[in-house]
């Protein structure tokens, strides 16, 4: 799948190898003939990446590089303020618009501690969908079964498949319902929800206000925390695996554990049976918060009436321009009240309360990030079949935006079985605990 952060940095360190050498490489994996990178990469920032890496290496040739970092190629999903460029959100419609000022908050935080950003990753149309598809710029495959065209999981699709094909070492994404964990599920990596609230989302075109978040994805649960902590401006600890024993776990008896395929039903027993094994203990437990936000979100939720409030004027404008299938979903939000929108922030507000209480007698929630494994490109050409796909991509991991808490995605499984994803999660604000928990967790499934 290829190195770590750590490994990248320690081959920094040592002299191993250098930013121009990790540039170039990822360059010359872009533009391989018959690979993804086309279809990855709405923009390729070659001269500014190779003169960051040219930097970079003279900065830590003197000891003065910003961070261990230093020098290692990040991708920018295309929801993100890059300078001079004009950000797009994987669609059409922002064809026309004015190239950015400055960079988004996320991007210039990564940009201070040295890494080097290779270019922007496609998308879906404007994050309104976890399949991953892009009827304007192309669809980039997952790392399974490519041959055969599977979904490489959205929103942040190329920011999967820019890991998985070595043209990045690490991914900033956004995850508004799993658009970070849910194409981290689809092609063995790990993706990162944080708690909304520590990373700035200024300078990312928003989908949904209330449920935005800015996370990574990478190879490894460290590779994350590490992103992680300079996304949110944390200081950076040494990160300690949990030990698996006595480590309570819930799994929820809710609808997030039905329609599972056979592939993701095998998987997630056997990593209850390792952790099991390791010394933790599995409980499977109600969790009526979870089973009540289905009823909570019947009119559209949070995401509909907040892009409809993004994208009115740009409808009015364009319309002809969307992806259809994504234009549908924001235009449910005619369908709330002023009065049904008050009702779901304060139906909200319970939901995380409760939350947070149940968890108070475990170490952490899991639960299959995804129920399936990567469909084929070709089972979203109908409409129906896409809406009804989409919703069950969705399902599991927008319980965790909807809870406003943090959640990180880790395979289950190896190729060249289908990936699937374990997922984690803990109520809002207890970012280090789960990152520990899912460290210790990946070591036991590894």
């Amino acid at each position: 799948m290829g190195p770590t952060l750590e490994t990248l940095a320690n081959d920094l360190a040592e002299g191993r190898t250098t930013s121009v050498a990790l540039v170039e490489d990822c360059l010359a994996r872009i533009d391989q003939d018959g690979g993804e990178g086309a279809l990855v990469f709405l923009n390729v920032n070659r001269d500014s990446a190779r003169e960051a890496a040219r930097a970079m290496d003279a900065l830590r040739k003197a000891g003065a590089a910003p961070s261990r970092y230093a020098g290692i190629p990040v991708s920018i999903k295309d929801l993100f303020d890059l300078e001079g460029e004009v950000t797009r959100a994987g669609s059409r419609v922002l064809d026309d618009a004015e190239p950015a000022t400055q960079d988004a908050a996320a991007v210039t935080r990564l940009k201070q501690a040295g890494f080097v950003v290779i270019g922007r990753t496609n998308m879906t149309e404007f994050a309104f969908s976890g399949v991953g598809i892009n009827p304007h710029y192309g669809t980039p495959r997952s790392v399974w079964k490519r041959q055969e065209g599977r979904v490489p999981g959205g929103s942040s699709s190329g920011a999967a498949i820019a890991l998985t094909d070595g043209m990045a070492h690490v991914s900033l994404g956004t995850d508004t319902g799993g658009s970070c964990r849910i194409p981290a599920a689809f092609n063995g990596l790990v993706g990162y929800k944080p708690t909304a609230r520590t990373v700035p989302l200024d300078g990312a075109f928003s989908l949904s206000t209330t449920l935005d978040s800015i996370g990574p994805l990478g190879r490894s649960v460290a590779c994350c925390a590490a992103a992680h902590a300079v996304l949110s401006g944390a200081k950076e600890t040494t990160l300690a695996p949990r030990t698996m024993r006595g480590l309570r776990i819930a799994v929820p008896k809710a609808y997030v554990m039905e329609d599972m395929d056979a592939d993701v039903a095998r998987e997630f027993r056997a990593a209850l049976e390792r952790l099991t094994q390791a010394g933790a203990i599995v409980e499977h437990t109600a969790f009526p918060e979870i089973d009540a936000i289905p009823k909570a979100n019947s009119r559209g939720g949070f995401a509909a009436p907040e892009a409809l409030a993004t994208h009115r004027k740009l409808i009015e404008a364009h319309a002809d321009l969307y992806d259809s299938r994504v234009l549908v979903r924001i235009e449910r939000g005619h369908e709330q009240s002023a009065a049904d929108y008050v009702d779901l922030v304060r139906t909200r507000a319970r939901l995380i309360a409760t939350f947070e209480k149940h968890m108070r007698d475990y170490d952490v929630l899991a639960y299959p990030t995804v129920p399936i494994a990567p469909p084929p490109i070709t089972a979203f050409d109908a409409d129906t079949d896409f809406a009804r796909l989409n919703m069950l991509i969705l399902r599991n991991p927008a319980v965790i935006n909807m809870l406003d808490g943090c959640a990180i995605s880790v395979p289950m499984s190896r190729p060249p079985q289908a990936p699937t994803g374990l997922m984690l999660a803990l109520p809002g604000g207890r970012d280090a605990d789960l990152f520990a928990i899912a460290a210790g967790v990946e070591s036991c499934l590894s």
